[in-house]
């Protein structure tokens, strides 16, 4: 090819790229909608690489201050129970299953029957996890760090009224996690969760928004259930083993004690308010120990129903009434209810002005109030309003 053909080819090939750039312009011109279109792909990118980023960010700031909670055995001992209510979170997976049959053999044969999943709340070892994850006063506990050293831990707190406790390791420099602001909690924010997933895999990351707020499970296990109020139900996988561990906001801060999943559902798992576990590490931090205030009643919340079939003109407030066995008074003794005059059958109506309501339970609303505190509340005693004064005293 001569070189004024070769020219030829690159002028043409010029013309072409700038008249085909220019058609295309204008194309676009006449076209916002694509324009916009085009627009949006780049800001959505854009968007998604930020999330992914703060995910990672909050990942790598989070994860040091998780740890594995291991709970061990002498496996004569050891008696393998069903799943629990609670969703066996903190489970037995992958361990033995071991019935003592005849005599027991002199020597112990200790071995790991469980994991679940904590916190450092303080730099000095502190850790927070579920109290189900340590309800067995005969094991010991054991916590392994994300740098995979392992500590002897001692339970120093149970939580009377929470699935909550804290253990303490001998450490010092302990990285921790803040506690979020439970009241700024938003339905559809995202969120991760961080534990020892199935006992095996640790500081797995798992992430989902928030599906609902104030809610209220019964939850428990082989020795009892307990009703937890207020709690966070989210969508990111909770598996067992991650009992106790942290469900964090985009900022790295704890929302929630992960502590519960729907074995009905999937998906449906349960977290304790971050302003319930700052109370109760405030109160060890303070009393040495986690107390709440007493009122001293058994009730139940009323609705249409209950109201219908008892016979109440009344349709919402706390019922004082006993319990189904033998032994369970509606007013319990000597406590603050029955010194201040309550009776079986009064309607707890309001407390210091707000609504006891199935939204606002009874005891969800005492948690706004600590021992000492002096209370103004409103009851209905068949049929007639009246406000009786109760000093609220530490439960035992």
């Amino acid at each position: 090819m001569s070189r004024h053909s070769l020219g030829a080819v690159i002028l043409v090939s010029i013309l072409a790229g700038f008249l085909g750039g220019f058609a295309s312009t204008a194309f676009l011109s006449s076209r916002p909608d694509l324009q916009q279109s085009l627009g949006n792909g780049a800001a959505n990118r854009k968007i998604i690489l930020q999330e992914e980023s703060a995910i990672i960010d909050v990942v790598e700031k989070a994860s040091p201050a998780v740890v594995s909670v291991v709970i061990s055995k002498d496996i004569n001992q050891f008696r393998r129970s069903s799943i629990s209510p609670y969703g066996d979170l903190f489970g037995l997976f992958g361990f033995p299953q071991s019935q003592a049959q005849g005599n027991t053999p002199a020597t112990p044969n200790v071995q790991q029957v469980g994991a679940g999943s904590g916190f450092f709340v303080s730099s000095d070892g502190l850790v927070l996890t579920n109290r189900h994850v340590v309800s067995d006063e005969s094991a010991t506990y054991s916590v392994v760090t994300t740098d995979a050293k392992t500590y002897d831990a001692k339970v120093l707190a149970r939580d009377t009224l929470n699935d909550l406790a804290l253990l303490k390791i001998e450490i010092t420099g302990a990285p921790t996690l803040p506690f979020a602001d439970s009241g700024s909690i938003k339905i559809g924010q995202q969120v991760l969760a961080i534990g020892n997933s199935l006992g095996h895999y640790q500081n797995t990351v798992t992430s989902g928004i928030v599906s609902g707020i104030g809610r209220s499970v019964t939850a428990g296990d082989a020795q009892g259930s307990e009703q937890l109020e207020g709690v966070i139900q989210t969508d990111a996988a909770i598996n067992p083993g991650n009992s106790g561990g942290p469900l964090l906001n985009l900022s790295g801060e704890v929302i929630g004690i992960n502590t519960a999943i729907d074995q009905q559902g999937q998906l449906v798992g349960f977290a304790i308010p971050a302003e319930d576990a700052r109370k109760a590490v405030e109160s060890f931090q303070k009393t040495g120990h986690i107390s709440h205030p007493f009122l001293g009643v058994r009730y139940i919340m009323l609705t249409d129903q209950i109201a219908k079939a008892r016979g109440i003109s009344r349709n919402s407030g706390a019922l004082i009434m006993s319990g189904g066995r033998q032994g369970q008074p509606a007013v319990i003794a000597n406590s603050p209810a029955d010194k201040a005059g309550f009776k079986e059958g009064d309607i707890v109506i309001e407390i210091n002005g707000h609504p006891i309501t199935i939204n606002n339970s009874l005891s969800r609303e005492l948690k706004n109030y600590s021992v000492g505190d002096k209370l103004e509340v409103r009851i209905d005693r068949q049929g007639k309003e009246q406000t009786i004064t109760v000093t609220l005293e530490e439960a035992n």
